[in-house]
């Protein structure tokens, strides 16, 4: 059975928790460990979901935010419906064909 996997990317939430309330407040605080990273790519950081994200990104992030990276990320998974494919058989007609059948109309003269 195939599962959809997703995640939440909840960076925004735990900055707010700890009083940190836009992007230009974490640049700084990135840079003092390491990680240069222009204002724009944080802005897109906090506001966007990230695709793809360094770990050394992450391990500063929850530094910063004394959190956990599944304080960062919540995960979810589900089972994906099965699309069935048709196999070429056809169903059987039901047995009362005969009764669904359209009679002709019988068209009668004015009297």
């Amino acid at each position: 059975m195939k599962r959809k996997v997703g995640y939440t990317w909840r960076l925004r939430e735990v900055m707010a928790q700890h009083q940190i309330f836009t992007a230009t407040e974490l640049v700084p605080l990135l840079r003092e460990r390491g990680i240069d990273l222009s204002a724009s790519q944080v802005h897109r950081l906090v506001s966007g979901t990230p695709e793809r994200l360094s770990l050394q990104v992450m391990a500063a992030l929850c530094d910063i935010l004394s959190c956990t990276p599944a304080d960062l990320v919540a995960t979810t998974a589900e089972n994906a419906g099965v699309r069935k494919t048709a196999t070429g058989d056809l169903p059987a007609p039901p047995a009362n064909v005969a009764k669904l059948r359209p009679r002709a109309a019988r068209i009668l003269p004015d009297a």
